[in-house]
């Protein structure tokens, strides 16, 4: 009876602090909303576009940029309110009532953060949503644009087509990603090996501060405008527009997809790939991507190597250096497709040819599924005996995929500290790691997330090491996760040396110098120093 008797007494008194800390939260949530009706302005009033769990289109505005499926369930943690940004002083106002009531802000551009760092959270959240900010002017005179964080990848590369035939910009292949992520983050395509990447291409950037100011370059400085290209945006600031520089592209480009089996000699063609693919002339770029297909005939499973290119130049030209470079792939003049480099756009995101180039406007994915990335760093050519075994793995594993995209170029010409991005010269490839399946559930989950750390984990011996380097895009939380209390520097560190190397610790300093309360921090942001 004594036990039944303070049995319940303990569920009365959890019930009761539940209810407590509830209405704490309810009070918290009111008394946020108030704040930001009283810093709203009458010319751009934030009541037209905040979204609570009571708003009737909450679900679907929450959901519309959420690009992987597995923080999109019933048990993911939801924002208590979404403010999607039509202008600067929302961006102003959601700073202030964030500081005040201590409510996490997590700020959101495209959504395409593979572990939903971007609008999920643990603790109490909102998201500042940037996609109404979308604006792109392109000044063809210039060479430049300037661009707001919610604009997408396919909308910049359309609007500048739209301008010249013969400009283009050095960004990303997926037409959908958000630009202020994206290019914060040190934001890569096919073209870095003749250009650089989007951070080496940024000339000028608005910023809304910790403070509410809204700054350029000149007026936040050097020291902050070099860490945000490529350092992380969200660690430093709201990132509202940056101003790119445009780069040459010729009237032609040429294209080819080319896919060979183990059984067609995809060993000895992936072995001299690693050779020639950072060396090769920098108007090309090949990407090798490597899957587990069945065989033709037999239920059995094989490697499938493809080759995927974007050469700035004729078909005439790709297949002369191909013929000299790359023999053993026997690349045909029926292989290559010559088109404008706004059409190549969409050959890569593999729409199907003749595919107008408005589709390049549409913002709803192509594929929405669940996904784990990971990524690596290739420093030296992996043996065919290391390869085979890697192909024994991956046939064992089944699901996980590999993609290798070449350095060299312009990559290698570019000083590791001249961005946060440090990842240049002495670098072959980067690699990724991508595992995309259907099947709901936490289990299902954890089962694809457990296949891709077993692939990584197997590829050990032939990456970087002393850090084992990482891309900060690609964003992984196995490489550490920071809890943002006193442990903060020690735990950012974990993952910051390897996203940034030696950079890390000037990301540091600017962090504590521009942010010293670290009110704009995530699971994987820049941390403070010590006190």
């Amino acid at each position: 009876m004594g036990t039944s008797s303070s049995s319940m007494l303990s569920l009365l008194s959890i019930i009761f602090l539940l209810s407590l800390s509830w209405a704490a939260s309810d009070s918290v949530h009111g008394a946020f909303l108030q704040c930001l009706s009283t810093h709203s302005q009458s010319s751009h009033p934030i009541s037209a576009v905040l979204y609570t769990p009571d708003n009737s289109s909450y679900s679907s505005v929450l959901e519309s940029y959420i690009r992987n499926l597995r923080f999109n369930t019933s048990t993911t943690p939801k924002p208590r309110l979404i403010i999607t940004a039509t202008h600067e002083s929302h961006i102003k106002a959601a700073l202030i009532c964030s500081k005040k009531h201590g409510l996490q802000m997590k700020i959101r551009s495209g959504g395409h953060d593979y572990e939903g760092v971007s609008y999920v959270s643990d603790v109490p959240f909102f998201i500042l949503d940037m996609f109404n900010l979308r604006s792109i002017s392109v000044d063809i005179e210039d060479e430049s644009a300037w661009v707001q964080a919610g604009a997408t990848l396919g909308e910049i590369y359309y609007r500048i087509a739209e301008k010249s035939k013969i400009h283009g910009f050095s960004a990303g292949v997926c037409p959908r990603v958000g630009a202020g992520g994206h290019f914060s983050g040190g934001g890569y395509g096919n073209m870095m090996r003749k250009y650089g990447l989007s951070v080496d291409n940024i000339v000028d950037a608005e910023l809304v501060d910790v403070n509410g100011r809204l700054l350029n370059r000149k007026s936040m400085g050097e020291d902050l405008f070099w860490a945000i290209r490529g350092g992380g945006g969200a660690s430093y600031g709201v990132i509202v527009s940056y101003k790119i520089k445009l780069v040459q592209v010729p009237d032609t480009v040429t294209v080819f997809r080319v896919a060979r089996t183990l059984e067609q000699n995809a060993t000895n063609i992936v072995y001299q790939w690693q050779q020639v693919a950072d060396k090769v002339d920098g108007d090309l770029f090949i990407r090798l991507t490597m899957d587990v297909v069945n065989r033709s005939r037999s239920g059995e499973k094989t490697v499938r190597a493809t080759f995927r290119s974007l050469f700035l130049g004729s078909s005439e030209r790709l297949l002369s250096i191909m013929n000299t470079s790359l023999p053993e792939l026997g690349l045909q003049s029926s292989d290559c497709t010559e088109m404008s480099w706004v059409e190549s756009v969409l050959f890569w995101t593999n729409f199907a040819t003749g595919t107008p180039v408005e589709a390049l406007l549409d913002r709803k994915p192509q594929v929405l599924t669940h996904l784990k990335r990971k990524s690596d760093y290739l420093k030296e050519p992996i043996p065919k005996a290391g390869l085979e075994g890697i192909w024994k793995k991956m046939i064992e594993l089944q699901t996980p995929a590999l993609a290798f995209n070449p350095y060299g170029g312009k990559m290698a010409e570019i000083s590791p500290s001249a961005t946060p991005f440090p990842h240049r010269a002495g670098n072959l490839c980067k690699i990724q790691y991508a595992t995309n399946w259907d099947e709901e559930g936490s289990e299902a989950a954890e089962r694809y997330i457990n296949l891709t750390r077993q692939l990584y984990s197997y590829m050990t011996p032939f990456v970087s090491k002393s850090p084992r380097e990482a891309f900060l895009n690609y964003r992984d939380l196995d490489l550490g996760i920071n809890h943002n209390g006193k442990n903060s520097y020690l735990e950012g560190r974990v993952y910051g040396i390897k996203y940034f190397k030696k950079n890390f610790n000037r990301l540091v300093r600017i962090k504590t110098k521009v942010d010293p309360g670290n009110f704009f921090r995530n699971e994987q942001s820049i941390p403070t120093l010590p006190y």
